[in-house]
């Protein structure tokens, strides 16, 4: 009960399972890096393409993706992804400063989302977590199971598409700089989890460890965050 045209009902699991749980981790990414914009399509058109990148090369290439060498993606992703983590840092201060003085200057001007970096960011968790999943998926079509593997694939992207289109506008409702403290949490947390991938740490919990790492960014960010909102205040109440 194998090839094309026949279901393999556990195969069709796994590849439904591992594709739930890689590309979940890129809807979270996109909703990060749109935390401020009006509009997440940047973010999802990276995310796309560097899923749509992954694919094309696996289809192309096959069984020559397992042999990649995955700690060098993993390093290269997680430096890519510390850089825009200060870069949202950034952001993500100037937004609590916007929202400290809003009673004061409700027209203050707001910075323009920057699209480049939410669509390179975007390509690069959907590059990542596309490769991981691939490599079950060819497994699996290497072992005979190529259409169950397809179409428990297609299943899971399309229920996450589905289910973030429906929850998208709750979401964003949610007060922006928390949004973004939230944002720049999430991208640390990645940074900090494919590098240590990538020296061969064994998280425990494997990828529910994000949760933790997640939780102790909250809280080093939000504190960075409010040493610096203490500056800012002491410098004004000197130059008064």
């Amino acid at each position: 009960m194998t090839g094309l045209g026949v279901l393999y009902l556990p195969a069709l699991v796994v590849a439904f399972l591992i594709t739930l749980l890689e590309m979940t981790e890129v809807v979270a990414l996109v909703f990060a890096l749109g935390a401020d914009a009006t509009s997440l399509r940047h973010g999802a058109a990276g995310a796309i393409a560097g899923t749509a990148t992954v694919a094309l090369v696996a289809v192309a290439f096959g069984a020559a993706l397992v042999a990649l060498p995955h700690s060098v993606l993993l390093w290269a992703s997680a430096i890519v992804l510390a850089a825009f983590g200060v870069f949202l840092f950034r952001s993500t201060l100037r937004t609590f400063r916007r929202a400290r003085a809003a009673a004061l200057h409700p027209g203050a001007p707001v910075s323009p989302p920057h699209r480049v970096v939410q669509f390179a960011g975007g390509f690069t968790v959907g590059a990542v977590e596309a490769t991981e999943a691939v490599v079950v998926l060819i497994a699996l079509a290497a072992a005979g199971y190529a259409g169950s593997a397809v179409v428990g694939a297609l299943t899971a992207g399309a229920l996450l598409v589905a289910g973030a289109f429906l929850v998208r506008e709750q979401i964003r409702r949610i007060k922006v700089p928390w949004l973004k403290l939230g944002a720049t949490s999430v991208i640390f947390s990645f940074s900090v989890f494919w590098a240590g991938e990538a020296v061969g740490v064994q998280w425990p919990g494997a990828d529910l460890f994000l949760l933790v790492l997640f939780a102790v960014a909250v809280v080093l960010v939000r504190a960075a965050l409010e040493l610096f909102l203490r500056r800012d205040a002491r410098t004004a109440s000197s130059g008064a």
